[in-house]
């Protein structure tokens, strides 16, 4: 924890106390600039990716480039009522929108960012940042059961089947990676790929994992989308069928947890991409944190082109993809990556 123990130097005094403020300050300094990319790219980025996409303009009125908008959508949203609608299921309703947020925040505690920003690094580190992101799912069946709203209800029933057919691929080519690199340690992942795997005259290729298994590198994107409910996998809120699934009856700041915890989770998608098949933050020339920054921002626009060409699938389409698909193909990735690991080892 390189950047808690920084910051405890600062600090006036010493011993377990120095450490629990360090801690704090570390866990906030990350927290904040996570949460700071997500509103850029909620507000703003979001809008201009798909405009570009779709030859429009997007915002532009209000600040360089539209920047502006990002100001203006948060104190519009945030100044809103907060409208309670009869007969939810509270705390449940209100618990919500904060299991969502937190969730994916958490999740960014063991993923290395480069430069000594790395919180926590526990031998079972993949296993615990697929545990937290999974956590969200837990928002999403919440909001739609306790808004009771039929629209919401559909939303979070359709998570679940989502969630359920997806994580399960998804842990699946996770673990193949696990085989590889012979640890569940992030900063051991992160180590393994900072290998050479063909050097051509000056240029060297790392042995990232999208490099040594493209085929588990596409089978992790694909279910990544499901994870972070975007095109063709946007069922849960799918806006022309149920108005916005499990969001309908949020307004006001909790619509605003609801938006920002998604992107947050899309977010925390990237970075586990990035750590686990693209190096984490290593790259040439420029510090280890910019190439993390540029790592997940690249997938989040992958994630945003989706969006924008990529039509919707049935929810029967849905299932059927991800039962009799991905995970065949997720359990076949896996015994072929075994027998690789073995032969090699022997």
């Amino acid at each position: 924890m390189t950047l808690p123990v920084t910051v405890e130097g600062y600090l006036p005094f010493d011993g377990a106390a120095g450490e629990v403020v360090a801690a704090l300050i570390a866990a906030t300094l990350v927290s904040v600039i996570i949460m700071a990319n997500a509103a850029v790219a909620g507000p703003w980025a979001k809008r201009k990716i798909t405009a570009a996409f779709t030859d429009r303009i997007a915002v532009s009125k209000i600040g360089p480039m539209g920047l502006g908008y990002i100001i203006v959508d948060s104190v519009r949203l945030l100044s809103k009522e907060l409208i309670v609608p009869e007969g939810v299921d509270r705390p449940a309703w209100d618990l919500a929108p904060l299991v969502l947020a937190s969730s994916a925040i958490l999740g960014f505690a063991v993923i290395p960012m480069g430069n000594g920003i790395h919180l926590a690094d526990p031998e079972v580190g993949l296993a615990l940042v697929f545990a937290t992101a999974s956590i969200a799912s837990l928002g999403l069946v919440m909001a739609g059961y306790a808004s009771n709203n039929k629209y919401s209800f559909l939303g979070g029933l359709r998570a679940v089947a989502q969630n359920l057919a997806y994580e399960i691929p998804l842990l699946l080519v996770g673990f193949s990676v696990v085989l590889f690199s012979g640890s569940l340690q992030m900063s051991e992942i992160v180590a393994v790929q900072s290998q050479t795997l063909v050097s051509l005259g000056p240029v060297s290729i790392p042995a990232w994992f999208a490099f040594l298994n493209p085929f588990a590198f596409l089978l992790f994107m694909i279910a990544n989308l499901a994870e972070v409910g975007r095109n063709p996998f946007d069922l849960p809120e799918a806006g022309q069928e149920i108005v916005a699934g499990f969001q309908t009856e949020y307004s006001s700041v909790y619509f605003v947890l609801l938006y920002l915890g998604e992107f947050i989770h899309i977010f925390l998608g990237g970075a586990i991409i990035a750590t686990i098949f693209l190096g984490g933050p290593a790259g040439p020339v420029l510090p280890g944190f910019i190439w993390f920054l540029i790592k997940i921002w690249a997938l989040f626009l992958f994630t945003q082109w989706c969006r924008s060409i990529v039509p919707r699938v049935r929810i029967d389409q849905l299932i059927q993809i991800g039962w009799k698909g991905l995970l065949v193909l997720a359990f076949a990735n896996l015994f072929v990556t075994a027998g690789i690991v073995g032969v090699l080892a022997a």
